[in-house]
Formats: C-alpha cells, sequence, structure tokens
C-alpha cells in the first residue's frame, strides 16, 4: 500500500537551499520514492490554517519505504541542510 509525504514549506535561504536539492533525487530514488506535485505557489486556502506557501507531495511505495527514506543516513544528514534553510511542516499518511 503507497504512502504519502505531505510536507508545507517555506525557503527562507534559496542559495542553501539549493546544496538540499543537489543531494537529494539519489536518496529518494534509492527508496522507490516519487514526487507528485513541489509547488511554490501561492496556495488556495479552503478550510483552516496553511502556514506555508509551498507544497510537496511525495509518493512511496509502502510505510516501510517511506521511513526507510526518512531514516537513511545520507538523508538524516542532508536534512540538516533543509532544516537551516527552510522551515517545514510535514506528515506521513498511508494511502488507500
Amino acid at each position: 500500500m503507497a504512502a504519502y509525504f505531505i510536507a508545507q514549506i517555506s525557503i527562507h535561504d534559496p542559495d542553501g537551499y539549493q546544496k538540499y536539492l543537489e543531494g537529494f533525487m539519489p536518496i529518494f530514488d534509492r527508496h522507490g520514492g516519487r514526487l507528485l506535485t513541489v509547488s511554490s505557489k501561492p496556495v488556495e486556502l479552503i478550510e483552516g490554517n496553511w502556514t506555508e506557501n509551498g507544497v510537496v507531495l511525495m509518493e512511496f511505495p509502502s510505510i516501510k519505504a517511506a521511513n526507510a527514506w526518512k531514516d537513511d543516513p545520507d538523508y538524516i544528514e542532508l536534512a540538516k541542510i533543509r532544516h537551516q534553510t527552510a522551515t517545514t511542516n510535514m506528515v506521513l499518511v498511508e494511502g488507500l
């Protein structure tokens, strides 16, 4: 069963964030990830609160694969750059 990371992101250091992007895909691909959307355009708020304009939707073949990506030591190290250059809210959900 597929699993999805849904992220809100606000990049405050685009040059620094570029270093994160340069290392992202090889690790992401290694775990079977698929990017469904990456958008920095303003979102259309329907209900509630949405704190960031950027949206990233990632699909993995399973919760196990999604967690393997998130817990990959290479990704943990790379994510330190994201933490320094952007503000992110992220959830992991299992598909139907």
